[in-house]
Protein backbone atom coordinates (compact mmCIF):
# COMPACT_ATOMS: atom_id res chain seq x y z
CA UNK A 1 0.00 0.00 0.00
CA UNK A 2 1.67 3.31 -0.98
CA UNK A 3 -0.26 5.60 1.58
CA UNK A 4 -0.50 3.54 4.58
CA UNK A 5 -1.65 5.35 7.41
CA UNK A 6 -1.03 8.65 5.70
CA UNK A 7 -4.10 11.00 6.66
CA UNK A 8 -5.48 12.57 3.37
CA UNK A 9 -8.07 15.69 2.96
CA UNK A 10 -9.91 15.82 -0.60
CA UNK A 11 -12.29 18.39 -1.17
CA UNK A 12 -15.14 17.69 -3.35
CA UNK A 13 -14.63 14.02 -2.43
CA UNK A 14 -18.26 13.23 -2.91
CA UNK A 15 -18.38 12.90 -6.03
CA UNK A 16 -17.16 11.95 -9.82
CA UNK A 17 -13.14 12.69 -9.83
CA UNK A 18 -12.98 13.62 -6.25
CA UNK A 19 -14.89 9.84 -4.95
CA UNK A 20 -12.67 8.43 -7.23
CA UNK A 21 -9.67 9.28 -5.65
CA UNK A 22 -11.07 9.26 -2.37
CA UNK A 23 -11.91 5.52 -2.97
CA UNK A 24 -8.27 4.41 -4.20
CA UNK A 25 -6.79 6.50 -1.37
CA UNK A 26 -8.68 4.30 0.98
CA UNK A 27 -7.20 0.71 -1.01
CA UNK A 28 -3.92 2.34 -0.68
CA UNK A 29 -4.15 2.11 2.93
CA UNK A 30 -4.87 6.35 3.62
CA UNK A 31 -7.01 7.46 6.43
CA UNK A 32 -9.49 9.57 3.97
CA UNK A 33 -11.12 12.79 4.83
CA UNK A 34 -13.49 13.55 2.97
CA UNK A 35 -14.91 16.72 2.53
CA UNK A 36 -17.82 17.87 0.32
CA UNK A 37 -20.62 20.50 0.22
CA UNK A 38 -23.23 17.68 0.20
CA UNK A 39 -22.59 16.10 3.18
CA UNK A 40 -24.78 12.91 2.53
CA UNK A 41 -22.49 12.16 -0.73
CA UNK A 42 -19.25 12.90 1.58
CA UNK A 43 -21.14 10.12 4.06
CA UNK A 44 -22.08 7.80 1.53
CA UNK A 45 -18.40 7.78 0.27
CA UNK A 46 -16.99 7.27 3.63
CA UNK A 47 -19.34 4.48 3.80
CA UNK A 48 -18.12 2.82 0.62
CA UNK A 49 -14.55 3.36 1.87
CA UNK A 50 -15.38 1.65 5.50
CA UNK A 51 -17.11 -1.23 3.80
CA UNK A 52 -14.13 -2.18 1.63
CA UNK A 53 -11.77 -2.22 5.31
CA UNK A 54 -10.73 1.24 5.37
CA UNK A 55 -10.20 4.51 7.07
CA UNK A 56 -12.82 7.39 6.08
CA UNK A 57 -14.22 10.76 8.14
CA UNK A 58 -16.93 13.00 6.00
CA UNK A 59 -17.28 16.45 6.94
CA UNK A 60 -19.28 19.26 5.33
CA UNK A 61 -17.27 22.20 3.61
CA UNK A 62 -17.66 25.24 1.49
CA UNK A 63 -14.04 25.95 0.47
CA UNK A 64 -15.21 29.72 -0.42
CA UNK A 65 -15.70 30.21 3.20
CA UNK A 66 -11.92 30.44 5.15
CA UNK A 67 -13.97 29.47 8.50
CA UNK A 68 -15.69 26.22 6.58
CA UNK A 69 -11.69 25.18 5.48
CA UNK A 70 -10.18 25.49 8.85
CA UNK A 71 -13.00 23.49 10.96
CA UNK A 72 -12.10 20.72 8.28
CA UNK A 73 -8.37 20.96 9.40
CA UNK A 74 -9.41 20.80 12.98
CA UNK A 75 -11.56 18.00 12.51
CA UNK A 76 -8.87 16.14 11.15
CA UNK A 77 -6.58 17.04 13.49
CA UNK A 78 -8.77 16.32 16.18
CA UNK A 79 -9.63 12.86 14.74
CA UNK A 80 -6.38 11.54 13.35
CA UNK A 81 -3.94 14.60 14.39
CA UNK A 82 -2.15 15.20 11.41
CA UNK A 83 -2.35 16.06 8.12
CA UNK A 84 -0.01 14.52 5.64
CA UNK A 85 -1.76 14.93 1.78
CA UNK A 86 -4.17 17.56 0.61
CA UNK A 87 -6.16 17.34 -3.20
CA UNK A 88 -7.88 20.25 -4.01
CA UNK A 89 -10.92 18.79 -5.65
CA UNK A 90 -13.72 21.11 -5.17
CA UNK A 91 -14.60 22.68 -8.10
CA UNK A 92 -17.84 23.87 -10.65
CA UNK A 93 -18.17 24.42 -14.48
CA UNK A 94 -20.98 25.92 -16.49
CA UNK A 95 -21.25 26.55 -20.40
CA UNK A 96 -21.94 29.77 -21.00
CA UNK A 97 -21.81 31.93 -24.28
CA UNK A 98 -19.54 34.61 -24.15
CA UNK A 99 -21.87 37.62 -23.85
CA UNK A 100 -24.42 35.84 -21.73
CA UNK A 101 -21.26 35.54 -19.20
CA UNK A 102 -22.52 37.27 -16.11
CA UNK A 103 -19.81 38.85 -12.81
CA UNK A 104 -22.40 36.07 -10.75
CA UNK A 105 -21.01 33.54 -12.93
CA UNK A 106 -17.34 34.58 -13.67
CA UNK A 107 -17.17 34.91 -8.94
CA UNK A 108 -18.73 31.47 -8.20
CA UNK A 109 -15.58 29.84 -10.79
CA UNK A 110 -13.31 31.95 -9.27
CA UNK A 111 -14.18 31.97 -5.71
CA UNK A 112 -14.76 27.73 -5.69
CA UNK A 113 -11.95 27.09 -8.22
CA UNK A 114 -9.05 28.88 -7.09
CA UNK A 115 -10.13 30.84 -4.10
CA UNK A 116 -11.27 27.80 -2.27
CA UNK A 117 -7.47 26.07 -3.64
CA UNK A 118 -5.64 29.22 -2.09
CA UNK A 119 -7.73 28.95 1.03
CA UNK A 120 -7.38 25.13 1.66
CA UNK A 121 -3.97 25.09 0.89
CA UNK A 122 -3.22 28.02 2.61
CA UNK A 123 -4.49 26.13 5.93
CA UNK A 124 -3.57 22.60 5.64
CA UNK A 125 0.28 23.82 4.41
CA UNK A 126 0.53 26.26 8.05
CA UNK A 127 -0.22 22.46 9.88
CA UNK A 128 2.17 20.86 7.43
CA UNK A 129 4.67 23.19 8.41
CA UNK A 130 4.39 22.78 12.20
CA UNK A 131 4.27 19.53 11.62
CA UNK A 132 7.56 19.69 10.01
CA UNK A 133 7.59 16.24 7.62
CA UNK A 134 6.77 17.78 4.55
CA UNK A 135 3.84 17.06 2.39
CA UNK A 136 2.10 16.55 -0.74
CA UNK A 137 -0.58 19.44 -2.06
CA UNK A 138 -2.54 18.10 -5.78
CA UNK A 139 -4.45 20.71 -7.33
CA UNK A 140 -6.89 19.40 -10.04
CA UNK A 141 -6.73 21.91 -12.87
CA UNK A 142 -8.34 20.50 -16.26
CA UNK A 143 -7.25 20.26 -19.60
CA UNK A 144 -9.48 23.68 -20.34
CA UNK A 145 -7.04 25.41 -18.22
CA UNK A 146 -4.90 25.18 -21.49
CA UNK A 147 -6.90 26.46 -24.24
CA UNK A 148 -9.60 28.78 -24.74
CA UNK A 149 -13.08 27.54 -25.34
CA UNK A 150 -15.68 29.79 -27.05
CA UNK A 151 -18.52 28.73 -24.44
CA UNK A 152 -16.44 28.16 -21.49
CA UNK A 153 -14.29 31.17 -20.83
CA UNK A 154 -15.37 31.63 -17.43
CA UNK A 155 -14.23 27.92 -16.55
CA UNK A 156 -11.33 28.01 -18.59
CA UNK A 157 -9.88 30.86 -17.06
CA UNK A 158 -10.39 29.58 -13.80
CA UNK A 159 -8.80 26.35 -14.55
CA UNK A 160 -5.69 28.16 -16.38
CA UNK A 161 -5.49 30.10 -12.97
CA UNK A 162 -5.19 26.85 -11.01
CA UNK A 163 -2.41 25.69 -13.60
CA UNK A 164 -0.43 29.09 -12.36
CA UNK A 165 -1.21 28.85 -9.08
CA UNK A 166 0.16 25.46 -8.48
CA UNK A 167 3.57 26.92 -9.82
CA UNK A 168 3.35 29.66 -7.18
CA UNK A 169 2.34 27.58 -4.32
CA UNK A 170 4.85 24.88 -5.19
CA UNK A 171 7.14 27.58 -5.14
CA UNK A 172 6.36 29.25 -1.91
CA UNK A 173 6.64 25.70 0.05
CA UNK A 174 9.68 24.12 -1.52
CA UNK A 175 11.33 25.08 0.97
CA UNK A 176 9.46 23.19 3.94
CA UNK A 177 9.74 19.79 1.56
CA UNK A 178 5.89 20.22 0.74
CA UNK A 179 5.75 18.96 -2.79
CA UNK A 180 3.10 20.78 -4.86
CA UNK A 181 1.78 19.62 -8.56
CA UNK A 182 -1.43 19.24 -10.36
CA UNK A 183 -3.55 16.95 -12.37
CA UNK A 184 -5.18 18.11 -15.58
CA UNK A 185 -8.32 15.43 -16.39
CA UNK A 186 -9.81 15.44 -19.68
CA UNK A 187 -13.57 14.43 -20.35
CA UNK A 188 -13.98 12.53 -17.53
CA UNK A 189 -17.72 10.45 -17.59
CA UNK A 190 -19.27 11.68 -14.15
CA UNK A 191 -21.97 13.59 -13.15
CA UNK A 192 -20.94 16.44 -13.89
CA UNK A 193 -19.84 15.62 -17.87
CA UNK A 194 -23.62 14.40 -18.49
CA UNK A 195 -24.34 18.39 -16.88
CA UNK A 196 -22.33 19.65 -19.29
CA UNK A 197 -23.16 17.30 -22.31
CA UNK A 198 -26.91 18.76 -21.37
CA UNK A 199 -25.50 22.18 -21.74
CA UNK A 200 -24.12 22.02 -25.13
CA UNK A 201 -27.30 20.11 -26.07
CA UNK A 202 -29.42 23.03 -24.93
CA UNK A 203 -26.92 25.97 -26.20
CA UNK A 204 -26.25 24.46 -29.66
CA UNK A 205 -29.56 22.85 -30.34
CA UNK A 206 -27.90 19.26 -30.39
CA UNK A 207 -29.32 15.77 -29.36
CA UNK A 208 -28.29 14.67 -25.24
CA UNK A 209 -25.68 12.91 -25.61
CA UNK A 210 -24.22 14.12 -29.14
CA UNK A 211 -22.01 15.81 -27.22
CA UNK A 212 -20.19 13.46 -25.15
CA UNK A 213 -20.26 11.38 -28.58
CA UNK A 214 -18.07 13.50 -30.62
CA UNK A 215 -15.86 14.46 -27.94
CA UNK A 216 -14.95 10.92 -27.61
CA UNK A 217 -14.16 10.89 -31.01
CA UNK A 218 -11.20 12.98 -30.60
CA UNK A 219 -9.77 11.33 -27.69
CA UNK A 220 -6.09 8.93 -28.93
CA UNK A 221 -7.22 6.50 -26.68
CA UNK A 222 -10.60 5.84 -27.50
CA UNK A 223 -12.86 6.06 -24.53
CA UNK A 224 -13.90 8.55 -21.97
CA UNK A 225 -11.62 9.14 -19.14
CA UNK A 226 -12.69 7.55 -15.45
CA UNK A 227 -12.27 8.85 -12.18
CA UNK A 228 -10.11 6.00 -12.04
CA UNK A 229 -7.68 6.93 -14.67
CA UNK A 230 -7.37 10.23 -12.84
CA UNK A 231 -6.92 8.54 -9.27
CA UNK A 232 -4.01 6.41 -10.04
CA UNK A 233 -1.78 9.87 -11.06
CA UNK A 234 -3.13 11.23 -7.65
CA UNK A 235 -1.34 7.83 -5.34
CA UNK A 236 1.66 8.89 -7.44
CA UNK A 237 1.76 11.99 -6.61
CA UNK A 238 0.69 11.80 -2.92
CA UNK A 239 3.33 8.50 -2.53
CA UNK A 240 7.15 8.77 -1.49
CA UNK A 241 7.93 7.69 -5.61
CA UNK A 242 7.04 11.75 -6.26
CA UNK A 243 9.78 13.08 -3.47
CA UNK A 244 11.27 14.83 -6.25
CA UNK A 245 8.52 16.05 -8.05
CA UNK A 246 7.00 19.85 -7.82
CA UNK A 247 5.31 22.25 -9.55
CA UNK A 248 4.40 20.45 -12.31
CA UNK A 249 1.03 19.91 -14.18
CA UNK A 250 0.28 16.44 -15.34
CA UNK A 251 -2.07 16.23 -18.50
CA UNK A 252 -4.49 12.56 -17.87
CA UNK A 253 -6.75 13.10 -20.77
CA UNK A 254 -6.05 9.60 -23.14
CA UNK A 255 -3.31 12.01 -25.46
CA UNK A 256 -5.99 14.24 -26.18
CA UNK A 257 -3.89 17.32 -25.85
CA UNK A 258 -0.36 17.84 -26.02
CA UNK A 259 1.65 19.18 -22.49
Amino acid sequence: MKLQNKVAIVTGGGSGIGRGICLRYGQEGAKVVVADLNIDNAEKVAREIKTAGGTALAVRVDVTKLDDVKEVVATTLKVYGRIEILVNNAGVGKIIPFFETTEADWDLMFNVNCKGMLFSSQEVAKQMIKEDKGGKIINIASQAGRRGEALVLAYCASKAAVINMNQSIALALAEHKINVNAIAPGVVDTPFWEEVDKQFAKILGKEIGQTKREVVETIPLGRMEKPEDIAGMAVFLASSDANYITQQCFNVDGGNWPS
